[in-house]
């Protein structure tokens, strides 16, 4: 089994597709798997230019889009994980993962999948301390500050990974685990990034959750990116399993972003990509433990009174492979869930968002929440309903009027109170359209779609605001490509 490896993507696909093929064609080799490591910038329209926390030199379409719209189809089977250079109102609508195009596969917030016999797993998103321990309260459209936040890692993904006891043979994170640089050639990383050394001696590098799952799972390799540049590491555990590291830079010419990794072939297995059980267990023993507040949440942990273990036990792996009737992910699960590129069109607004297919189906086999669909329970308001696109805009539902006998009208003796003012968004674009559009307005159903609560606790307004300052995150710098067998 071949799989590359590619750095931060920064949504240059053809780019990449086009420097696979040329490996494959000077090499005689025929790649099975690409892997990015995060920004991959998955942009299916301008709308979604909103939703990318990046200077406005680097709000750049890119060439996602064509494989979003089917105008061009990916040559390989291609996974990642977020970064902080994200669309993150696509990625939102898939919490636990799903195809963001036809052969293209976003592994969610956090999340283990199997392709063959290898198992990957992955952690979206770049540590920040100050939102860490909150939970995911974050909604399009966007404030300036959850612009950012929702894509700060948080404790409750961490936690889940922590969980597994399975060998995990690959493990994928944006940026670099806290300390990795002690297993590295150091010097030679100051040469090329000298504004890292009071980083590295005061252990500040790097993402203190990764160092832990990297301690904790112990996998046979680690691939990062967000530093745009290479550097490699070796890390040896105490039972004697080490880890190979490596980090891989931009997507640039002359620098090295692309690796190809050669395993052996006990991992080829059918070469399918197929959901992981054991990570499908975890995901159902702690839908209790989501949050959506924007306040601290603590995990359980040795000491109290309630269940903190949650590593699968066999007859909890049994039951999600009985549940899920087959592990394979369908690649005909895609869908268009918004609009595709116009060349030429003005860069619009973000909208409520939408409810995605693929994971209200997950949620309703495995008995799970959506955490939008929470957020926006917890708001008093419902996720809109996907439909289906055609012609670039979605089709709307025809109302039928017919003749109505209705009584006689009677005068209020009062406005009516139910009906909440909305003002204009704040992106960081000032933009100053309005968050109603009675374009967008329906008929109303007559039937009304009931939110299933597991934790009522979780979905109490409480009016928290969150009173945070912003920054401005690692803005792109720069990628050789190379090839190992």
């Amino acid at each position: 089994m071949k799989i590359a490896v590619e750095g931060c993507a920064h949504g240059e696909l053809d780019k990449i597709y086009e420097c696979i093929e040329t490996l494959q064609d000077r090499e005689g080799i025929q790649v099975d798997l690409l892997i990015c490591c995060g920004d991959f910038q998955s942009v299916r329209n301008n709308d979604d230019l909103r939703a990318m926390a990046v200077p406005e030199k680097y709000l750049n379409i890119c060439t996602f889009y064509k494989y979003y719209s089917g105008e061009k189809v990916a040559p390989v089977l291609t996974i990642f994980i977020g970064g902080n250079h994200e669309a993150s109102n696509y990625l939102q609508e898939l919490p636990y993962g799903g195809w963001v195009a036809p052969k293209i596969y976003y592994m969610g917030r956090a999340g283990v999948i199997q392709f063959g016999n290898l198992r990957i797993g992955g952690l979206s998103g770049i540590f920040k301390g100050r939102d860490y321990l909150q939970g995911l309260w974050e909604c399009p459209p966007y404030t300036p500050n959850s612009l950012r936040s929702v894509y700060h890692i948080r404790s409750l993904d961490v936690f889940r990974l922590s969980q597994l006891k399975d060998k995990v043979h690959v493990m994928l994170s944006h940026d670099w685990p806290r300390g990795i640089t002690d297993y590295g050639n150091k010097e030679q990383l100051l040469k090329r990034k000298p504004f890292l050394r009071d980083e590295i001696e005061a252990n500040q590098l790097g993402s203190p959750p990764a160092e832990k799952l990297l301690k904790t799972l112990k996998p046979d390799y680690w691939f990062a990116a967000h530093m745009h540049c290479q550097f490699a590491a070796l890390v040896k555990h105490d039972n004697n399993e080490e880890t190979k590291f490596l980090a891989l830079d931009k997507c640039l010419p002359k620098r090295r972003h692309l690796q190809i990794l050669d395993l052996p072939e006990e991992y080829d297995g059918d070469k399918l990509l197929k959901h992981d059980a054991e990570w499908l267990a975890v995901l159902k023993s702690t839908n209790h433990l989501l949050s959506v507040k924007n306040v601290d949440c603590y995990l359980p942990g040795p000491g109290g009174n309630e269940r903190y273990d949650f590593t699968p036990t066999k007859e909890e792996t049994s039951y999600i492979e009985n549940l899920m009737d087959h592990l394979v992910i369908r690649e005909d699960q895609f869908v268009q869930t918004a609009p595709v590129y116009k060349p030429g069109a003005p860069r619009g607004r973000l909208g409520e968002p939408i409810q995605n297919p693929q994971t209200a189906r997950l949620c309703e086999i495995l008995g799970i929440d959506d955490p939008l669909q929470v957020v926006m329970a917890r708001s008093g308001k419902e996720l809109r309903q996907h439909c289906e696109m055609k012609n670039e805009t979605p089709e709307r539902t025809p109302i039928k009027c017919s003749k109505l006998s209705l009584p006689a009208p009677v005068t209020p003796s009062e406005p009516d109170s139910h009906i909440e003012s909305q003002g204009t968004p704040t992106t960081p674009y000032n933009s100053v359209d309005s968050i109603l559009d009675t374009s967008d307005c329906s008929e109303p159903s007559t039937t009304k779609k009931t939110f299933k609560r597991r934790n009522l606790a979780l979905y109490t307004p409480d009016n928290d605001d969150v009173d945070k300052s912003t920054s401005i995150e690692d803005s792109p710098r720069s990628s050789k490509v190379t090839c190992i067998s």
